[in-house]
C-alpha cells in the first residue's frame, strides 16, 4: 500500500507491506534511491505493518520495486501503474 502527504515542496510517501508477507528484510528500491538496496528499509509499526517513508520532489514520476531477502523482487499492487517491470509511481 501506498500512502502519500503532500507537504510544501515535498511529497512524503509511505510503503508499507504486512509485516511478515514476505519474511526478513525488505527495501524499496528505485529510481529514486539509484536502486540501492537497504537504502530504505521497511520498520516494523505498532499496527503489525512495516513501513518506510521516503521525501520526493512533486509532479514527479519514480519507477520501483520491492527488494526482500534471498533476492526476491516484488511489485506493489497498489501502485500508480506497471511499466512490465518496474512499479509506477506518480507524486
Amino acid at each position: 500500500m501506498l500512502e502519500r502527504k503532500q507537504l510544501k515542496g515535498r511529497t512524503k510517501v509511505t510503503f508499507v507491506l504486512a509485516e511478515n508477507a514476505p519474511a526478513g528484510p525488505v527495501s524499496v528500491v528505485g529510481d529514486f534511491n539509484d536502486w540501492t538496496p537497504g537504502a530504505h528499509t521497511l520498520q516494523p509499526r505498532g499496527d503489525g505493518t512495516r513501513a518506510v517513508t521516503v521525501a520526493l520532489a512533486p509532479q514527479s514520476a519514480h519507477s520501483f520495486r520491492y527488494l526482500a531477502a534471498g533476492d526476491y523482487w516484488f511489485d506493489e499492487e497498489s501502485a500508480d501503474g506497471h511499466d512490465g517491470t518496474n512499479g509506477l509511481l506518480h507524486t
